[in-house]
C-alpha cells in the first residue's frame, strides 16, 4: 500500500534527485540548505517559463520543514504558479520524499517563493501578457 501525501501542486515533478552522503548533517538527515537550494532551482524553472526569460528569487514568504529527508530518499520537487503580479510571481513549491523502495511517499518540505522577472540590465521588468 502506498501512502501518497495530499498536494496542491501538479503531479509532474520539476526536479527529481537523490541526496548524496555529503548532504547529510550530524543527525543523519539531509541539510535544510540542500533542500532549499533544490526548491529554488525548481521554482526558478517554473518562474522563468512564466516570465519567458531571466528571473531572480527575491523572497521566501513561507517555508516549512515538515519531516526530515533521509539518505536513501528519492526527492521530487513540485512547483506551480500560485499568483502573478506585474513584475513578480509567487511559486508554490512542495518536496515529496519517496521511501521504502517506492512504497511510501511523505511530504517533507513546502514553501512559497517570490521571483521577479529581469531585463537585460538585471532590473525588474513587466511579465509578458497571459
Amino acid at each position: 500500500m502506498t501512502d501518497k501525501p495530499e498536494t496542491d501542486c501538479p503531479r509532474d515533478p520539476i526536479l527529481r534527485i537523490v541526496p548524496r552522503p555529503a548532504d547529510i548533517n550530524a543527525n543523519g538527515h539531509i541539510f535544510g540548505g540542500w533542500v532549499l537550494s533544490q526548491m529554488d532551482i525548481a521554482g526558478g524553472i517554473v518562474a522563468a517559463r512564466e516570465a519567458q526569460g531571466a528571473v531572480a528569487t527575491v523572497a521566501i514568504e513561507t517555508m516549512e520543514f515538515i519531516a526530515p529527508i533521509l539518505l536513501r530518499d528519492i526527492i521530487s520537487v513540485y512547483a506551480h504558479l500560485e499568483r502573478r503580479g506585474r513584475t513578480s510571481m509567487g511559486i508554490r513549491i512542495e518536496v515529496i520524499a519517496t521511501r521504502d523502495g517506492g512504497r511510501t511517499e511523505e511530504r517533507v518540505t513546502e514553501g512559497l517563493f517570490t521571483f521577479v522577472a529581469l531585463d537585460e540590465n538585471h532590473r525588474p521588468r513587466a511579465l509578458p501578457p497571459v
